[in-house]
């Protein structure tokens, strides 16, 4: 067997790609999210003075006083915070990356499936964080400030333990906003059922209250803020994984008729 033949034989098929083309394609798309989130992260850093103006705007008009109780304390919250953007910033990016990465790999139905959930996904954060900043934030904050009814105690925090406030807040609500996204694609992959979902709905709804107990303080009118969304969020992941299952049981009952016709006709 002549040498060209072996090559010929080793070839791979069109469109297909080894393991370091894989490789390669994976540090190249890495190399990308790093300079852009790098990028972004040095930016942000320009503009701290900004946002931290903007993030304590909130406390101080409630009457909280921000203090920093070490030297290097305001600079390493700049630091973070600047991070923190890059990360939230770059994220479209990190998105896009990841699905020109997985795109090939994917069916058609597949690709539209996890295009819009990432998307979605996106978009759900975001509303997400953004309740949590113009709703539950000033709420609990109001909160803790009514407890001392005298004023005798000066209300201060330390810009350290305030941005950590704030920034566990915003991502702890923006990834409970992500629920119904999460509830399409499982119940697209087949691995959640309606029927579970709505068999759990009252240890659920114990749960989710639980939950806002937990985050937010012992107000009831804080604790309904924050569960009500969430049991909204939760029967509209329930709606969704109903009409996913309609879908491709219909979806199912359409391809048995059209095998059933091709069968059919080759008997003719």
């Amino acid at each position: 067997m002549s040498k060209r033949a072996v090559k010929k034989k080793d070839k791979k098929p069109s469109g297909e790609m080894g393991i370091i083309e894989h490789l390669s394609e994976l540090r190249k798309r890495i190399f990308v999210i790093v300079v852009v989130f790098l990028t972004i992260t040095v930016v942000s850093f320009n503009f701290c003075d900004d946002m931290v103006a903007l993030l304590v705007k909130k406390a101080n008009e409630i009457g909280y006083q921000m203090v920093y109780i070490s030297p290097g304390e305001l600079f390493t919250q700049y630091i973070r915070l600047a991070i923190a953007c890059g990360i939230v910033f770059s994220s479209p990016v990190i998105l896009f990356e990841t699905w020109f990465f997985v795109k090939p790999a994917l069916k058609k139905n597949e690709k539209t499936i996890v295009f819009l959930s990432l998307m979605a996904g996106l978009l759900c954060f975001i509303v997400g964080a953004l309740f949590a900043y113009f709703i539950v934030v000033p709420i609990t904050l109001t909160f803790f400030m009514s407890v001392d009814s005298h004023q005798s105690v000066r209300a201060t925090i330390s810009i350290q333990n305030y941005l950590s406030f704030v920034l566990t807040t915003l991502i702890t609500f923006g990834t409970v906003f992500e629920m119904p996204v999460v509830t399409i694609l499982l119940s697209e992959l087949g691995l959640l059922k309606t029927e579970w979902l709505t068999k759990s709905r009252r240890v659920v709804i114990v749960v989710i209250f639980v939950i806002a107990a937990i985050i937010t303080p012992p107000d009831v009118v804080s604790q309904i803020l924050v569960a009500v969304p969430m049991l909204l969020l939760f029967e509209v992941s329930i709606l969704l994984s109903k009409f996913i299952r309609k879908r491709k049981k219909n979806q199912d009952e359409e391809d048995e008729d059209e095998d059933d016709d091709e069968d059919d006709e080759c008997l003719d």
